[in-house]
C-alpha cells in the first residue's frame, strides 16, 4: 500500500494531546518481558519484585548541545543510545537490566512525531536487549530536550563486580575495539562545519559506516558478560569505557589501590578507526585513551584465566595489575613507558 504523504509528513503540536494523552500516546506500544514487572507504565511507581537477587539501579543524563547535537543526530538513534548507555552501566557491574524509567524535557519546537520517534528508539532497545520500559514522566523545558532515565537491574549478590577489586598480576582486559566512537563523532563535526558552510553539500558516510554507528547508535556488551558467566570467570573489578579508557583504567586503579601496565601493541582498532585517525593525523591511541562514548567493558581477572580469556571473542588482553600505585603506564611499540593521564569527558569541562 503507497504511503500517504500527507500523513507521513504530518506535524502535531504537543499542545493537542496534552501530557496525559502524549503519556498514553507514546507507551501503547511496550510490552513486558520480565516477570519481576508487577506493575509496569500507568501508576505513581513501576512494581518490581526481586527473588534472592540484588538490585542494581543507575541514573545518566543527556542534553541538547552537551551531550549531543540533533542536527547529526537522528532522534530514533538518540532514543536508542540513551538506553544502551544506561544498559552498560549494569553489565558493568556483572549484572543484567530489566527495567528502565525515563524522564524527558522537552521545548516547543518539538512536535508528537518527534517525541515518538525517540521512544521509537527506546522502545526499540529495549525489545532487543529483554528490558522493560515501566514508567517516567514528561515535562516542558525552555530550549532543547534534556533526556533522564534510570534503569534498575539484577545481579546474584555473589557475582556483582565492582571497580574496587583488582589485584597484582590481574589480567587488564577489554571487549570489542576502542576508539571508534570519537573517530564517528570527528567525521559527523566535520560534516556538520561544512554543511554549515554550503547547505547544498550532500556528505557521503559509507566510508565511515561503523564508526558513525558507534557514535550515534552504540551496543552495550551483554555478550561479553553472557562469555564471561559460561566460562565461570568473575572479574575482579570491571567499567564501562564511557569517557576514555586511561579515565577508566585510573578509576579502577583508585578504587583497587593498585597501579598498572597496558601496552600500546594490544589495543585493539578497527580499520576504520585507524584510518580516520591518519585522516585527522591524529594518532589513534588518543581516539582509545581519551576519545569515550565505546561502551565496551574493562576489566580485570585472575590470571589463572588467561587461556579461557584469550580465546574468547571480541575479549582483548591488553595489560595487567602492578601492586604499586604510581605505576600507571602505558608501554609504547617503542617500549617506552608513557604515564597515563585521564584527558576524556569531563561534563564540567
Amino acid at each position: 500500500m503507497p504511503e500517504d504523504k500527507n500523513n507521513y509528513n504530518k506535524k502535531t503540536p504537543l499542545s493537542e494531546l496534552g501530557e496525559f494523552k502524549l503519556i498514553d500516546h507514546i507507551t501503547k506500544n511496550i510490552s513486558i518481558h520480565n516477570s519481576s514487572t508487577i506493575k509496569g507504565v500507568g501508576d505513581d511507581a513501576a512494581v518490581i519484585k526481586y527473588n534472592n537477587k540484588s538490585t542494581l539501579v543507575s541514573c545518566d543524563m543527556l542534553v541538547e548541545n552537551v551531550h549531543f547535537d540533533l542536527i547529526y543526530c537522528p532522534l530514533k538513534h538518540l532514543g536508542y543510545k540513551a538506553a544502551i548507555v544506561n544498559f552498560s552501566d549494569i553489565y558493568a557491574m556483572n549484572g543484567h537490566p530489566k527495567q528502565i524509567v525515563v524522564g524527558i524535557a522537552l521545548s516547543n519546537k518539538f512536535t508528537v512525531e518527534s517525541v515518538e520517534e525517540i521512544y521509537e528508539g527506546f522502545i526499540m532497545a529495549c525489545n532487543k536487549y529483554g528490558v522493560d520500559f515501566v514508567g517516567g514522566d514528561t515535562t516542558t523545558s525552555p530550549q532543547g530536550l534534556i533526556i533522564s532515565v534510570t534503569v534498575i537491574g539484577e545481579a546474584e549478590e555473589d557475582k556483582i563486580v565492582y571497580r574496587k577489586g583488582a589485584k597484582p598480576y590481574d589480567l587488564i582486559c577489554v571487549s570489542g575495539d576502542l576508539g571508534a566512537a570519537y573517530a564517528g563523532l570527528l567525521v559527523l563535526k566535520r560534516e556538520q562545519q561544512t554543511f554549515i558552510a554550503n547547505p547544498n553539500h550532500q556528505p557521503d558516510l559509507n566510508p565511515y559506516n561503523y564508526i558513525v554507528e558507534r557514535q550515534l547508535k552504540p551496543e552495550a556488551r551483554k555478550d561479553t558478560i553472557e562469555q564471561l558467566n559460561k566460562n565461570k570467570i568473575i572479574p575482579t573489578s570491571m567499567i564501562d569505557i564511557s569517557d576514555g579508557l586511561a579515565s577508566e583504567l585510573l578509576h579502577i586503579s583508585k578504587n583497587s589501590n593498585v597501579g598498572f601496565k597496558i601496552f600500546e601493541d594490544k589495543i585493539p582498532f578497527d580499520t576504520q578507526t585507524l584510518d580516520t585517525a591518519e585522516e585527522f593525523a591524529i594518532t589513534p591511541l588518543t581516539f582509545a585513551l581519551n576519545g569515550g562514548e565505546d561502551y565496551e567493558l574493562l576489566f580485570t581477572a585472575d590470571i589463572k584465566h588467561h587461556d579461557l580469556l584469550k580465546n574468547m571473542q571480541n575479549v582483548h588482553i591488553i595489560g595487567h595489575i602492578v601492586s604499586d600505585v604510581n605505576e600507571k603506564d602505558l608501554i609504547s611499540n617503542s617500549g617506552l613507558a608513557i604515564d597515563i593521564k585521564a584527558q576524556g569527558w569531563d561534563s564540567f569541562n
